[in-house]
């Protein structure tokens, strides 16, 4: 009978060890007077100042084919600097240098009764303009260094030089013809008379930003009717694009 009572003992208390939990080690660290607390920087005014590169693609468009419809692709740098404002917006403005270049044919109907073929004026367009953005952003942080951002605004184009290199390949009677029809045969600067020099544009987009570095894609809505002295009632040609770039915090 002794025995049997000293093995229930055991048994109990050999099960109520298995039903304690594990003693739990508190965490001191929480209370560590030295540790570091995460704080927010308080806003201050300032000025980011940054270099940028990239992509660029413009295409010049007419509903009424008055001009015919090209692309521009090329390349864009220049400097910008952000004017940093309350609420993770920023205000930036800047100088960027882009270069384009597109191409594109015209084809007629042989006026000559010798050639039945149809024939063609080949355009190589090269443009140099420089270009002024004002956008407002908005910056969603992320993660440590990490960014996100969105930006809306419009910007300037002030043409240079857009030179139409012309390669007319056409008999004499379609030649003239061409000409009574006031479309050009030699190499010209189109905006010496044909194009305005300023396009107006809206812009929409945004990108990513880690540290320093920040990667931004965007388009452009043209706002302004870019032909100098229309020809026909209702002439106009418009200049939409989009671009894609990066840029360095200095």
């Amino acid at each position: 009978m002794v025995v049997m009572l000293a093995c229930v003992s055991a048994t109990c208390v050999l099960a109520d060890d298995v039903r304690k939990p594990d003693l739990l080690i508190a965490d001191n660290s929480f209370f560590d007077p030295t540790r570091k607390q995460k704080v927010e920087e308080p806003y201050h005014f300032h000025v980011e100042y940054r270099i940028e590169a990239g992509f660029v693609q413009g295409w010049q468009h007419s509903k009424n084919l008055s001009f015919p419809d090209m692309y521009l692709n090329g390349a864009r740098v220049g400097a910008t600097f952000t004017f940093v404002l309350p609420l993770h917006f920023g205000l930036e403005t800047g100088l960027l240098y882009t270069i384009l270049t597109g191409d594109y044919q015209q084809h007629f109907r042989s006026q000559s009764e010798e050639n039945t073929q149809v024939e063609v004026i080949r355009h190589n367009v090269l443009s140099h303009r420089l270009t002024i953005p004002l956008r407002c952003f908005y910056t969603v942080p992320l993660w440590r260094k990490l960014n996100l951002f969105f930006y809306t605004g419009p910007q300037l184009h002030i043409g240079l030089v857009e030179k139409d290199h012309i390669e007319a390949d056409l008999s004499d009677a379609t030649r003239e013809w061409v000409i009574a029809q006031n479309i050009p045969v030699e190499s010209y600067d189109r905006m010496s008379d044909e194009l305005l020099r300023a396009s107006i544009q809206w812009g929409l987009g945004g990108g990513i930003e880690w540290d320093r570095y920040r990667l931004e894609a965007g388009y452009d809505f043209g706002l302004n009717n870019l032909v100098r002295h229309p020809r026909t009632p209702g002439q106009h040609m418009w200049e939409w694009g989009w671009n894609i770039s990066v840029s360095f915090r200095l």
